[in-house]
């Protein structure tokens, strides 16, 4: 099982991506739809742009991943020293990475992806909107998270960089809430235990 070496800086420059979410996903046609922050992170799926079967074979792993599939297969479309950023978590390996993907069928009674809809497709990004309900196993009761989710792909199509916005704010990756996000992403592993060869 790889050692529980702290985080080192979070890397800046290429591999994070910097959208603007606002330009990204509010609701031009109807405004209305849009939160007060004039973002639309609620997926529509007969607006999603097309794309390679490489792209939708990215899209369909990790949102198996999201949906509890805890699947080493689906866990190599990210690269060795892939970064996952999210609400709740900073990690800087796939192995870090799967010790997350690992605890969704520990902690949620169900997890199910209820609809997507790809937003920006390049040589190097692949950005969707993702609405997906969790149903923790104490509470019995699901909750909606409706998110921009944004991957950055190395030439071999992997993903080296994954952030999962929840609102239209990005991480500034400073204070006590990045301490925190390091610290579950460094040890959650050691408790939900990935294959250690990921």
């Amino acid at each position: 099982m790889p050692s529980s070496t702290p985080s080192a800086p979070v890397p800046q420059g290429e591999n994070e991506p910097r959208l603007d979410p606002q330009s990204l996903t509010s609701n031009r046609d109807d405004p209305s739809q849009n939160a007060p922050t004039n973002v639309d992170y609620t997926p529509h799926p007969e607006s999603s742009i097309k794309v390679s079967e490489e792209r939708e074979e990215i899209l369909k792993k990790i949102t198996s991943l999201y949906s509890g599939s805890a699947s080493e297969e689906d866990m190599r479309v990210y690269a060795e020293k892939a970064v996952y950023d999210d609400p709740w978590s900073f990690c800087d390996t796939r192995w870090k990475v799967a010790g997350q993907w690992y605890g969704i069928p520990k902690i949620m009674a169900h997890s199910r992806t209820l609809a997507t809809e790809i937003v920006l497709s390049t040589p190097t990004t692949l950005a969707w909107k993702q609405t997906q309900e969790y149903t923790p196993r104490v509470l019995h009761k699901g909750f909606k998270v409706d998110s921009l989710v944004t991957c950055t792909l190395d030439a071999e199509g992997r993903v080296v960089y994954h952030k999962d916005q929840w609102n239209e704010k990005d991480y500034s990756h400073e204070g006590v809430g990045k301490v925190m996000k390091t610290l579950n992403g460094d040890y959650l592993g050691h408790v939900t235990r990935p294959p250690g060869d990921l």
